[in-house]
């Protein structure tokens, strides 16, 4: 099993690109090569394939580095499936993912985040705790995403290292986790892990 997501810029057109493009392709790096691993297409479109166990967290991870330019947001689709055909780029590859991934996509309306598995009750659980969760994560004002992303980047840190990393006091750091959910977004990611091993 594998997992692609397929995801868009939005706002994109009010920013100028060369303000954004290096902060995706920053993102997209962490998980693989281009153009093997992923993609940006149609300008503001990118596909990635991660493994399901990182999915969320690389979605989330993704959200977390663009919404470090105000009033940019990203719309994000995790399709888990089969990968049938191996092509040199990712946009050119297929399976049951990629399928997952785009029709999941399609249906993204209001929310920014959901997910598309062949498992019904897995996806309905998991797209009612995304559409609370982007509740909160849609509100991330850059500062607090920048402490969200270095955060993720730095697993192993405390708040005073990460503090220390971006010359901020260990109390902002604190105040900003906290304003971010970063406790809630890390037990949902631990939480999808746990149901995911399930399937």
């Amino acid at each position: 099993m594998t997992a692609i997501i397929t995801g868009d810029i939005i706002n994109s057109k009010d920013h100028k690109t060369s303000k954004w493009l290096p902060l995706l392709k920053q993102a997209l790096s962490r998980y693989g090569t281009e153009p093997l691993a992923w993609e940006i297409y149609r300008g503001d479109s990118f596909q990635l394939e991660t493994s399901p166990e990182q999915a969320l967290e690389a979605a989330l991870y993704i959200k977390a580095h663009l919404k470090q330019i105000r009033h940019l947001d990203v719309r994000v689709a995790i399709g888990l499936g089969e990968k049938d055909y191996v092509a040199e780029k990712i946009t050119e590859s297929n399976g049951t993912a990629f399928v997952r991934s785009g029709e999941c996509f399609d249906g993204l309306k209001k929310q920014t985040l959901a997910i598309n598995s062949d498992n019904e009750a897995f996806d309905t659980t998991m797209n009612l705790i995304l559409q609370l969760a982007t509740l909160t994560m849609d509100n991330w004002l850059p500062a607090t995403a920048k402490i969200v992303c270095t955060a993720m980047e730095n697993p192993e840190a405390n708040q005073k290292e990460i503090a220390t990393l971006l010359d901020k006091s260990q109390s902002t750091i604190s105040e900003a986790l906290i304003r971010a959910g970063f406790d809630e977004v890390q037990k949902m990611i631990h939480f999808y892990r746990t149901q995911l091993a399930q399937l």
